[in-house]
Order: C-alpha cells, then sequence, then structure tokens
C-alpha cells in the first residue's frame, strides 16, 4: 500500500499521508513520498493549492520513532529540513486539514503548511524533550511566533496535549470544524482563495514567508521594494477590469 497518495480536483490537489495503522508516523519512506509530491505539484502548473492531510485518526504522530531506533535503518533520502521546505516552497496555499493526532513532528509538519484548518477531534503537542531531541524543522522559533513565547514554553517544556478549541483560541488554528466537515471547509477555503489573480496570489505568499524571516524595518521595506516593482507591471485596464467583479463580491458577502 502506497504511503501517501494525491487526490486532484481541478486545480486543487489533496495530499494524504497513508500509514493510518501507524498513524501517520513519519517513516523515511514517507517522508521522501512527501518531498516528491510536493515537488512534483510545484512544477505542475495545473495545480495552484493544496491540502494536506491524514488518512485514520491521526495527521501524523511525528517520526516513527520505532524506524529512529533501528540501528540498521537506512539514510533518509533527503536532509531532514528537505520535507518541511518542500512543503513551504509550493508556490500556492498549502491548507493543514489536521483530522487527529499532530504531534512532534506531525505538529512540525502541520506548521510548516500556510494555514491550519482542525477538526473538534484534533490534538496537538511537542514531546521533544520528554523523547530526548531537539526539534529541527522550524517548530522552536514559528510556535511562539504565533501563539507567543509563554504559551510555546509551556507547551514545549510539558508536552502536553492541546485541543482543537483550546489552539484556536491561542491562534494556532485558522478555524475548528465537525470532523465530516473538514476537508469540505478546506476545499471550499482553497477554491476562495483560487478565485483570486494567479500571479498576485503567488506574489503575496512569497512576500509574507520572506518578510516573516526579516526584522519588521526590514520587512516593511522589502514590501515597499516588492510592490513598487509590481506596480510597474499592472495595466490599469486589468486592475479596471476586475473591479466589477471584486464590487460584486462585496455585495454578496454583505447583503449591499
Amino acid at each position: 500500500m502506497a504511503v501517501l497518495r494525491i487526490e486532484r480536483d481541478g486545480e486543487l490537489a489533496t495530499v494524504v499521508l497513508n500509514r493510518p495503522e501507524a498513524l501517520n508516523a513519519l517513516s523515511n519512506e514517507l517522508c521522501d513520498a512527501i518531498v516528491h509530491a510536493f515537488r512534483e505539484l510545484a512544477e505542475d502548473d495545473g495545480v495552484r493549492a493544496v491540502i494536506l492531510t491524514g488518512e485514520g485518526r491521526a495527521f501524523s504522530a511525528g517520526v516513527d520513532l520505532k524506524e529512529l531506533a533501528n540501528p540498521d535503518r537506512r539514510p533518509a533520502e533527503f536532509a531532514p529540513d528537505d520535507m518541511i521546505g518542500a512543503v513551504r516552497d509550493f508556490p500556492g496555499p498549502v491548507i493543514a486539514a489536521v483530522n487527529g493526532f499532530a504531534i512532534t513532528g506531525g505538529f512540525e509538519l502541520a506548521l510548516g503548511c500556510d494555514l491550519i484548518i482542525a477538526s473538534s477531534e484534533a490534538r496537538f503537542a511537542d514531546t521533544h524533550a520528554r523523547v530526548g531531541i531537539l526539534p529541527g524543522w522550524g517548530l522552536s522559533q514559528k510556535l511562539a511566533r504565533l501563539i507567543g513565547m509563554g504559551r510555546a514554553k509551556e507547551l514545549s517544556f510539558t508536552g502536553n496535549y492541546l485541543e482543537a478549541e483550546q489552539a484556536e483560541t491561542w491562534g494556532l488554528v485558522n478555524r475548528v470544524t465537525a470532523p465530516d466537515e473538514l476537508l469540505p471547509a478546506c476545499r471550499a477555503l482553497a477554491k476562495d482563495m483560487l478565485s483570486c489573480e494567479p500571479d498576485a496570489l503567488r506574489s503575496y505568499k512569497r512576500m509574507i514567508d520572506e518578510g516573516f524571516a526579516m526584522n519588521y524595518g526590514d520587512a516593511l521595506s522589502y514590501e515597499s521594494r516588492v510592490s513598487r516593482a509590481s506596480m510597474r507591471e499592472i495595466r490599469t485596464e486589468d486592475v479596471a477590469g476586475r473591479r466589477d467583479s471584486i464590487q460584486r463580491r462585496g455585495r454578496d458577502q454583505t447583503g449591499g
């Protein structure tokens, strides 16, 4: 059985981690498959958004500890950060549909996506300190930036579980849905994003991600440079042509 599958719906692809019997633990084989899948999708001009989820009752239980403890295990084909890098490098929106447990490496994988939508059955935990290893896929840096230093330290220094509703309150996840509404909600959100102008959507994602790694002053200067360069390429007739659809959308959403 394949450890990962890709389902396509027009410009939207859903990547499903498919080791339910192991709670989608991140074996070498599964990590390699994630890298291959996201690199392949990034090269496919027909795919502009991705949903990442897990089969069964877990998003991912993290690195496969049985494999990690095996002295004869083969080295991963890719460096450890390549998996998260492949997810981050996809040029369009990547939505983590967290259907169940997202633990340690699985938590980091969800954080590598652009945003998280969680089932009410989702549970998050960082057990690095309890296992005796340190994170290397971004959790120690991104989590504190999302929910604050104190909350991040509480999670990471205890290894305790964070329920979906509390994760939403803390700003870790965008919203919480009923389990059977998770994927439909993610598909609807992805297709809403795909109704934006394609080049602008890709550029906006890149602007946010690159600015996130800078200090505030440098990020503002970066935004200004990129915006000015973009404005030089925009044709006024294109903007005028989009104005009517934007106004109609506004009226539909506000009832005006």
